[in-house]
């Protein structure tokens, strides 16, 4: 790391599917005027070139190049990928389900790892994902693992669907949220978990504006 990215705060916001730590990361991001960087995004990116691709989700060697060779870019709230926006595409619940998938591969991480890294720049970054804190940006300043509990997350994205008319039951999706929790905590290559100084929120019974209230209590804490 050179003195010049030492001098960016970093605030590192993890957690398990669900849990708010995107909006939460996102209205951080807004109300510091820091660059926002959704890790989860690139992971997703890989996915829907795998699945474009016809690449098996677990072939890591063509997997970590195809994520080496991503053509993307970050335009505002819209991601573009070899030139289409797939802003949309990379929310679908078959990537959402391919990027856990292919997050499990070394060869994947290490690819994406420079990619995550050089959004670190002035004013500061707000890094949203399951290993900002632990891997990606050890040494942030600031670390708050988001979580809640699994019933919750669940109604959360079921709520989130049947606005997006997808239909889907609760039952299903809570046991795909326990399916993805144990694939992320159990892999090998930066499993999820809290960083050792990460602050614990747990949003459960919390609104947003709370809990992004808390994390600029987190940031402005660390500047005293």
């Amino acid at each position: 790391m050179t003195m010049a990215e030492d001098a960016v705060p970093v605030i590192a916001v993890d957690g398990p599917a669900a849990s708010g730590k995107g909006t939460i990361a996102a209205g951080v991001a807004r109300a510091l005027g820091f660059h926002l960087l959704d890790s989860g995004a690139l992971y997703r990116l890989v996915a829907l070139q795998a699945i474009g691709k016809g690449i098996p989700l677990d072939a890591e060697k063509r997997l970590g190049a195809a994520a080496e060779g991503l053509d993307v870019v970050f335009d505002g709230d819209r991601v573009r990928l070899d030139g289409r926006d797939v802003t949309e595409a990379i929310r679908s619940e078959a990537v959402s389900a391919g990027a856990s998938r292919v997050a499990v591969h070394p060869a994947v991480r290490t690819a994406l790892y420079s990619r995550q890294r050089a959004f670190r720049r002035q004013p500061g970054l707000v890094a949203d994902g399951r290993d900002m804190g632990t891997v990606v940006f050890a040494d942030a300043p600031v670390k708050v693992y988001v979580t809640a509990s699994a019933e919750e997350r669940a109604r959360r994205r079921h709520k989130q669907l049947i606005e997006k008319g997808i239909s889907s039951t609760l039952d299903g999706l809570l046991r795909d949220i326990r399916d993805r929790d144990a694939r992320d905590a159990g892999r090998a290559a930066a499993p999820l978990k809290p960083a050792a100084d990460a602050a614990i929120l747990d949003t459960t019974n919390m609104t947003i504006d709370d809990a992004i209230g808390f994390v600029l209590e987190q940031f402005q804490a660390k500047k005293r």
